[in-house]
């Protein structure tokens, strides 16, 4: 009413004829216009539109409490990022407040705390210690959270490239000494068969290694036959 008196009398009272373009459509499509063409006012129009795209009051409850019910288990996921939780979660807040199911800030800050596992729990008592709840927005306690995610992502990493390497290492030094072991006993050279090549497969290993015990055990044995004959 404060732009133009006259528009919101055609609101309330409705118009004769319907405007048209240069083409002759209406301003609307025509699919949506014959859902709604018995409807003699714009209001009542956009009441039918409000129905068949928001649904009944009955279906916006209980599409409100499946938000709830979503809200007060909302958990960040294994393989998540602070960036893909927080959007999750705007995308979740966003569609409480349409159905009239808003939270005030200290609610959604304290939903983000408790949705983080328990790697980040550290973190998360260092900020309730250190920060008023009431007062904390969540995008303050999501831009901590992305500089404490850096230096998680950094340690791991570390953790995981030298668990990585000290098995390597340990496992190549033990292949080593067998090969080498192998090469003591039998320098007669009279096997055929290529010891590094034996050692790549781990069946392989298996047989070539019964195979050099076989020949070692027939050797002992035949020099103590020899030392009981003298």
């Amino acid at each position: 009413m404060g732009l133009d008196g006259e528009l919101w009398d055609i609101l309330e009272d409705g118009v004769s004829d319907l405007d048209l373009d240069k083409e002759g459509a209406a301003v609307i499509p025509r699919a949506e216009y014959m859902k709604m063409s018995d409807k003699s006012t714009a209001n009542a129009m956009f009441a039918s539109l409000c129905a068949n795209y928001e649904g009944s009051k009955m279906v916006r409850e209980a599409k409100a409490l499946m938000l709830v019910h979503q809200y007060e288990l909302f958990k960040m996921k294994d393989d998540e990022s602070i960036e893909e939780i927080y959007s999750r979660f705007q995308t979740l807040v966003s569609r409480l407040q349409i159905l009239k199911k808003s939270y005030v800030a200290s609610d959604h800050v304290s939903k983000i705390l408790k949705s983080l596992p328990a790697r980040w729990r550290p973190k998360v008592t260092a900020i309730k210690e250190a920060k008023d709840l009431n007062t904390l927005s969540v995008e303050d306690i999501v831009s901590s959270f992305k500089v404490h995610e850096l230096s998680l992502n950094e340690h791991e990493s570390a953790k995981k490239s030298k668990s990585l390497a000290l098995p390597s290492k340990g496992k190549s030094s033990k292949a080593l000494k067998v090969i080498e072991f192998e090469e003591e006993e039998s320098p007669d050279g009279d096997s055929d068969e290529d010891p590094a090549e034996m050692m790549a497969m781990p069946s392989n290993r298996l047989q070539y290694l019964a195979k050099k015990n076989k020949k070692f055990l027939s050797k002992r044995s035949g020099y103590k036959g020899s030392r009981k004959e003298d």
